[in-house]
């Protein structure tokens, strides 16, 4: 029988990032693994970096898959609360003022080839996140493929640059100095140059250190790979960082299974072990993982199915057991006629939202330098259109028009916010308004390329109303979908607005900055703004809730002000699974229904064929 319930409800929250059976096999031992199982979920989108601290693989296709692969100090469950993952390691502060906090590996955790962890790993991965040895100045646009979001070939081969986004100002931006090594190679401890609210949350998981090396400086051994990078790094040899961060930005970039499969290197509880382009990934469990985490079922496939149809018919069939695909009225209806699945519904974390590029689009009079025309655009979005056409069919009175940049609908500051941010003016279409404001820019050329996902029915729809609507204005919409579109946000001269959702990652107050402060990993639209900048600043080492309330309140306001962009709606969120696979509890915060794949089982013990 079909089972629904409801999803969990809105929480305050706050990072983006860029959603016939055989014989049962034998228990491995104590630790759950049931050898020879393996399930299938599906996914709107291939995955193509293993490196998603990166401008170009920060994206939740790569990121789902990553959060499996690649082990960390902490993660969130469903609650949703963050969680210390103490097998991986431990960290604590050691002072407050200034703020030092100590990272340390623990005992036996090892890489998939049998390699010890340690502060190699984790100086490494302060040197990407913080850019403080980055080579000054040095601005990479003229050296990004407009077609694909990658670096090209002509990136100067003796310029140190960390493509991780990290600012001075914030998170581990904030460490200029280099950590201290302790504890034998097994720990680093930060200091930072100011007080930073969301420490906890700043310190991703590392990459191995002595794959990097071993690419980027020719060095077999990992020990002597490891001692190279901690050489670098101490000695500031802006020759080998030029060439470990080059093999950072770019090495983990792959879009089917690499014949070096060296680049697949995992420390968490599963690893890449297949990967057909466009098809799949396959995951396996991790034979050198000891962690908490260990995993129940020994092999997950991800196939990649753009159209939501085709997932739910996919689920019918049985050819896969989990999917979340993007909701539609059909979907809902399509799901309602199968048996023998569970089906999840309410609203998620993720928003959906239209950005416009202040700088380096694609009409050659950079249309939206113009402020006059940035308002004009967003007077003619159809918000309520969209929202009336798209999302009430699926979500019915839980459809919300989001109209907070900072705050989700429900969350304490939300309203106040909205009363006061200047969204009301872009309730309604105007497009007399838009019309008058257009004249009076002297914009002469008035192309503006929207980017999205076209192989997205929903954003094919939303990306038709808004051409429509827009052009009526006297703008010429045209079209710059395209199923690489991920890899594309941030690309100069790619497009002029993208069309797109960010998803929630965390609680963090500070964690959606870095879309809006000048230089940050998300802001993918050149957007810089002195006043944003500060109210940004202020948050970062704001740590009473209250006037942390009123300085994100104050930067929704000034966002609104600049004609930022426009945000749309919150998603509509349907899970669906088959009975074989029991422990699917989704959450609203990424990586949603893989936050927990360690703790799912197979109900028959078996494959699915």
């Amino acid at each position: 029988m079909k089972r629904i319930s409801a999803a969990v409800a809105i929480a305050a929250v706050g990072a983006l990032a860029i959603s016939g059976c055989a014989a049962g096999g034998d228990s491995d031992g104590d630790s759950g693994l049931v050898e020879g199982s393996s399930i299938t979920a599906a996914w709107n989108q291939a995955f193509y970096s293993m490196n998603g601290n990166t401008s170009f693989g920060n994206a939740t296709a790569n990121n789902n898959i990553n959060y499996l692969v690649l082990d960390g100090f902490n993660y969130y469950d469903n609650t949703p609360a963050l969680v210390k993952n103490t097998s991986f390691g431990s960290y604590e502060v050691l002072s407050e003022d200034p703020l030092e906090v100590k990272y340390t590996i623990a005992d036996g955790v090892k890489w998939s080839d049998g390699t010890d962890i340690d502060a190699a790993d984790l100086l490494l991965n302060w040197a990407a996140l913080s850019r403080a040895l980055d080579t000054p100045d040095f601005d990479p646009a003229d050296f990004t493929d407009p077609e694909t979001g990658e670096f090209t070939d002509a990136f100067p081969t003796d310029v140190v640059y960390f493509d991780s986004g990290a600012t001075p100002t914030s998170g581990v931006g904030l460490v200029s100095q280099t950590p201290e090594v302790g504890d034998d190679g097994k720990s680093i401890t930060l200091k930072y140059d100011a007080p930073f609210v969301d420490w906890e949350l700043s310190f991703a998981s590392p990459l191995p250190a002595h794959i990097i090396a071993e690419k980027a400086l020719g060095i077999d051994d990992p020990a002597e790979a490891k001692q190279a990078v901690l050489d670098a790094i101490d000695n500031e040899d802006a020759a080998a960082l030029a060439k470990l961060s080059s093999f950072w930005n770019s090495g983990f970039n792959f879009t089917e299974m690499p014949s070096d499969t060296d680049l697949v290197t995992a420390s968490g509880p599963y690893m890449i072990t297949d990967y057909v382009a466009d098809q799949f990934v396959t995951l396996k469990a991790n034979p050198e993982y000891k962690g908490d985490n260990a995993p129940n079922i020994e092999e997950i496939t991800i196939r990649f199915i753009p159209d939501p149809l085709a997932a739910v018919q996919a689920l019918e069939n049985g050819e896969v057991d989990i999917i979340q695909p993007q909701a539609t009225a059909d979907i809902v209806t399509a799901l309602d006629g199968i048996d023998n699945i569970t089906v999840n519904q309410g609203v998620g974390g993720t928003y959906e939202h239209i950005d416009l590029q202040f700088d380096q689009g694609k009409n050659p009079e950079n249309i939206f330098s113009n402020p006059q025309v940035r308002e004009a655009f967003l007077k003619t979005v159809p918000r309520q259109e969209i929202l009336d056409k798209l999302i009430k069919p699926i979500a019915g009175e839980d459809a919300l028009l989001r109209s907070s940049q900072i705050f989700v609908p429900g969350a304490e500051g939300y309203d106040d916010s909205v009363a006061a941010n200047g969204s009301e003016a872009f309730a309604e279409v105007d497009i007399e308004g838009a019309k008058a404001l257009l004249d009076a820019s002297g914009v002469t050329n008035r192309d503006v390329c929207i980017l999205y996902a076209s192989n997205n029915p929903r954003r094919v729809n939303e990306f038709a109303l808004i051409q429509q609507s827009a052009n009526l204005a006297g703008f010429n919409v045209t079209d710059c979908g395209s199923t690489e579109w991920g890899g594309l946000l941030g690309t100069p001269g790619a497009y002029d607005a993208s069309l797109f959702g960010w998803q929630s990652t965390s609680l963090g107050v500070t964690n959606s900055l870095p879309t809006f402060e000048t230089g940050g990993i998300n802001n993918l639209n050149f957007y810089s703004s002195e006043a944003v900048d500060a109210a940004v600043k202020s948050l970062q080492t704001e740590f009473d809730a209250e006037k942390q309330i009123t300085l994100q309140q104050d930067l929704d306001k000034a966002l609104w002000a600049d004609f930022y962009g426009v945000t749309i709606f919150q998603f509509p969120e349907v899970t669906a699974f088959s009975d074989r696979v029991t422990n699917i509890d989704p959450s609203i915060l990424a990586p949603t229904i893989f936050w927990n794949a360690w703790d799912w089982e197979v109900t028959d013990g078996g494959t699915a064929e």
